[in-house]
């Protein structure tokens, strides 16, 4: 078996399902990917399975002609929920399945769908093994998600070279950012946005409100007019912590925000300072310069996608260690306020 083909060259494919189930940061990540293939099969029907959560972010992507999501997660209703999926999955007779998942779940349910006779005829996917019949060769680690899922599209013939994750950002979501932006006095340059927390089972993650505090000053002091605090429900007592010690220059927004409100937030603003979090993927759909502050987490394997993209890492022989709790956090300790100072004048020229 070759494991490669070119597809979109193949008149036969018509109907393609893609895959996506992940956490917020991997589905952003695969945006880019979402791209590539919507280019490669400008006159095919694509349709995206997700999980509900992140539904609604693709609900009016022109890319996709069908979105669903059923709960696979869910594990109180684990074998309804594969009926479910594979009735609709058998009831579309998609011609080509892209798996960019590719984990335990979705090989074992694309290859159960062959033991109703109604397998999926191409099924790309990142690994030469069952069910998949195109695949590339195995990547060194550690690898990037993106780096793994250009080189899937790349065995099926599909041109992978979007270089950051691309969201169709309704009008109305556009225009509650316009509303923000204008009821708090931000204007273009004039402001930098801070991201500073993360999902609760990650908190090593975070950088923590001291030092982000300690940063909004100086940011503040050296000429821009607001600091701007952003984030999801997991965050908000994070960023209130932050907002205590600061001025009414500092706007907390986190909390008010949609998912899809936040890049056209971020698109004005002079920089961004971020640590490894789902949300600051969503920001790096924009070419905003960002600084990603990584600790716990391997920079090679999370940093959110773009040349505008740059992070910072302590030398430890302990980083990347992926621990859930640890009794020193030296590894974000020793990223000090100044230090990131520093770090950003190498991405803004303009910082005094």
């Amino acid at each position: 078996m070759s494991y490669c083909a070119d597809l979109p060259a193949n008149p036969a494919i018509r109907r393609i399902l893609v895959l996506k189930w992940s956490a917020m940061g991997d589905v952003i990540i695969a945006t880019a990917l979402f791209e590539d293939i919507a280019r490669a099969f400008p006159d095919r029907e694509i349709h995206l399975n997700t999980l509900p959560a992140w539904q609604e972010l693709f609900a009016r992507d022109s890319r996709f002609q069908h979105v669903f999501a059923v709960d696979l997660r869910d594990r109180r209703r684990t074998i309804p929920n594969v009926i479910e999926w594979l009735r609709q999955v058998r009831a579309q007779r998609y011609d080509l399945a892209i798996d960019l998942q590719c984990n335990d779940r979705s090989r074992l349910l694309l290859g159960l769908l062959g033991f109703g006779g109604r397998s999926i005829p191409f099924r790309l996917g990142n690994r030469r093994q069952f069910p998949y019949n195109i695949a590339p060769a195995e990547l060194p680690s550690p690898v990037h998600s993106i780096t793994r899922g250009r080189a899937e599209l790349r065995a099926g013939g599909i041109p992978a070279t979007t270089p950051r994750p691309v969201l169709h950002v309704p009008d109305h979501h556009r225009a509650r950012a316009r509303d923000l932006l204008a009821r708090h006095g931000l204007m273009a340059g004039r402001y930098a946005i801070l991201l500073p927390g993360c999902n609760a089972n990650g908190h090593l993650k975070r950088w923590g409100a001291d030092r982000y505090s300690a940063l909004a000053h100086q940011i503040h002091h050296q000429g821009l007019d607001h600091v701007v605090l952003v984030g999801g429900p997991d965050e908000i007592e994070e960023c209130q912590r932050i907002a205590q010690t600061c001025g009414p220059w500092l706007i907390n927004l986190c909390g008010q925000t949609a998912i899809l409100d936040i890049p056209p937030l971020c698109e004005p603003a002079r920089f961004i300072v971020a640590n490894d979090t789902g949300t600051a993927h969503l920001a790096a759909a924009t070419t905003v310069p960002m600084l990603v502050l990584c600790g716990p987490t391997d920079p090679r394997r999370v940093k959110p996608l773009g040349d505008n993209v740059t992070t910072l890492q302590a030398d430890l022989p302990c980083v990347n260690c992926y621990r859930k709790d640890c009794s020193h956090h030296t590894c974000m300790a020793m990223l000090t306020p100044p230090r990131v100072w520093r770090q950003l004048h190498g991405i803004d020229a303009g910082l005094t």
